[in-house]
């Protein structure tokens, strides 16, 4: 058998090239934004994680171009050896404090940043708990980890409690969750998922990548939202979303990071965030912690498109107080189709199928940015629902 037979096997990314209907590289040639030029028009972008709209922030832009003029281009090395610049440590500092933990350590890539903790911190003797729709890089992680992968059936806490009642005491056990869903945008049950790691001897981690920017009074996301900031063991999060730039990090107690970075294979052997990437997080932190107001504007402008989609008869998911807004068009073709359709109207959505949803759960994944208006919105809004109406009425087969 040829190694390469499975590379022309693909029958569902053929048929929709055949179809022109292929939704995936579209080229920018503008920054990231509320409006963006793409396919050679004006766009509106509901399908970026720019949440906190700082992207464009001149102050976020100047610190990269100093960074970049002060240090070069990159870093040439890992953190472990000659890849950790002050700006590296500075940032750590900055976001253990904003954090409330007692230390950061900070990766290339947020998807880097699970593989980099998850598996130095469960091995062959461990069992890792986790929910059926956490990020794929959780799942990777557990799969480098060694570890035993239990799932439990999305925010049913009878189907976790399940999971954990199954382990033997012999074993360490980490509960893993997103903090916000990345595809549908709910919010883990983080209350009901301490109670039960406490009951069965667990520690918690948060994936908080859609999290950090978005939940609590001050952004420092799920934790905070419920309260619950000294009952979890582990935050991971990262810069390319609400902090406008690249790279990861693990919040934890001073020990859990120290072991973290003389122990994990991800971290060690890559090289470290560019400067100009350190830099502009830390712009991005400090806009954050100054202006906590930007996390209630995001909330504001997420809450009234979904009040502007139900107005227009849109059936979405009663989800409050995040910036994802799933719309379920359940099968490949549809949502190829219609996002298709809402591009050439000048409006960018996000196609989620399988393996990123369910098989029989695809749709489009809506998000938005603080720094949104409402007419953005409603221009958005009444062509989404053009869109549908159209696509709802076509026989797809």
């Amino acid at each position: 058998m040829d190694l390469f037979q499975k590379c022309n096997s693909n029958t569902l990314l053929n048929e929709i090239r055949k179809e022109n209907i292929y939704p995936y590289f579209q080229a920018l040639t503008s920054g990231q934004d509320t409006i963006v030029q793409m396919n050679g028009q004006r766009t509106i972008m509901i399908g970026s994680n720019n949440y906190l709209g700082l992207t464009s922030h001149p102050e976020v832009i100047e610190a990269g171009i100093e960074a970049l003029r002060k240090y070069g281009s990159g870093c040439s090395g890992s953190r472990f050896l000659n890849g950790t610049l002050d700006q590296h440590i500075m940032l750590e500092q900055e976001l253990a404090e904003f954090l409330h933990k007692e230390a950061v350590v900070t990766f290339s890539t947020g998807f880097q940043s699970n593989l980099g903790i998850i598996s130095a911190i469960a091995g062959r003797n461990d069992v890792i708990v986790g929910d059926k729709e956490n990020h794929a890089s959780i799942y990777d992680a557990c799969r480098l980890s060694y570890a035993k992968l239990l799932r439990y059936n999305h925010s049913d806490m009878e189907d976790l409690e399940r999971q954990l009642q199954s382990i033997g005491d012999d074993k360490g056990i980490l509960i893993v969750t997103d903090g916000v869903f990345s595809m549908s945008g709910d919010i883990c049950k983080l209350p009901e998922i301490v109670k039960l790691a406490k009951k069965y001897g667990a520690r918690v981690m948060v994936d908080d990548a859609h999290g950090l920017g978005v939940l609590g009074e001050h952004g420092r996301g799920t934790a905070e939202y419920f309260g619950l900031e000294d009952e979890v063991d582990i935050y991971m999060g990262t810069f390319s979303k609400s902090l406008a730039s690249l790279g990861g990090y693990m919040a934890s107690t001073k020990e859990v990071v120290d072991y973290v970075k003389h122990c994990s294979r991800p971290f060690i052997f890559s090289a470290s965030i560019t400067p100009a990437s350190v830099a502009c997080a830390r712009a991005a932190l400090k806009i954050l912690r100054e202006h906590p107001e930007r996390v209630k504007a995001l909330s504001d402008i997420s809450n009234y498109m979904r009040n502007k989609l139900k107005s227009l008869g849109v059936k979405i998911v009663e989800i409050d107080n995040t910036p994802i807004i799933p719309i379920y068009t359940y099968e490949p073709k549809k949502t190829f189709i219609a996002c298709k359709m809402l591009s050439e109207r000048g409006v960018y959505v996000n196609p989620a199928v399988p393996p990123a949803t369910p098989e029989g759960q695809c749709l489009i994944r809506t998000s938005y940015t603080a720094t949104h208006t409402r007419e953005q919105m409603d221009e958005a809004a009444e062509k989404i629902k053009e869109v549908l109406d159209i696509v709802d009425n076509m026989d797809i087969k």
